[in-house]
């Protein structure tokens, strides 16, 4: 690849997009990085306590600054967490700095993905995490429709697969 080229990985939490990321990345020889990952590094602390101690919202305004930075970047494969995509800031920054591509995965995958994982502060509620990812889905689908350059559907296909047709619809 000649050119540094940025792809970003839109979808809700369970669509696969850090484990996706990761073999793009590879696949492609670009640096992978992930803005959860990212924003527990500048913080040192996890989601779950950022969120705990500066709830939702300022958990939020760390993943603004966080993503706008990296998106400045060239040449890397960005995994957003599920709920970027609510600061229109950050949708604009995705969609003018790289290639944006929704990880589209059913409720059902993401529940299943999910249900074990501890450290999703929005699943840690009394609700159904069922409910909880369908509440979510109707806000946050459209979102990440009208940001993205493509979608895939992650829901029957490994990991690596999911990539390889990410690449093949790329043209890289």
């Amino acid at each position: 690849m000649a050119e540094k080229r940025n792809i970003f990985l839109v979808g809700p939490m369970g669509a696969g997009k850090s484990t996706i990321g990761r073999h793009l990345a590879d696949m492609l020889h670009l640096e992978f990085y992930d803005s959860d990952q990212e924003i527990e590094r500048r913080t040192g602390a996890d989601i779950a306590w950022v969120f705990d101690l500066e709830g939702e919202e300022g958990f939020r305004v760390r993943e603004e600054n966080v993503i706008s930075d990296l998106t400045e970047l060239q040449g890397i494969v960005l995994a957003t967490g599920g709920g970027s995509v609510l600061s229109k800031e950050t949708r604009n920054r995705l969609s003018a700095r790289g290639i944006v591509v929704y990880l589209e995965t059913p409720i059902e995958k993401q529940v299943a993905r999910t249900q074990r994982d501890k450290r999703r502060p929005l699943l840690q509620t009394e609700e159904a995490p069922k409910e909880v990812l369908e509440r979510l889905a109707a806000e946050r689908n459209p979102l990440y429709e009208e940001i993205a350059d493509f979608t895939v559907r992650t829901d029957e296909q490994s990991a690596r697969s999911v990539a390889n047709q990410i690449v093949e619809q790329l043209g890289f």
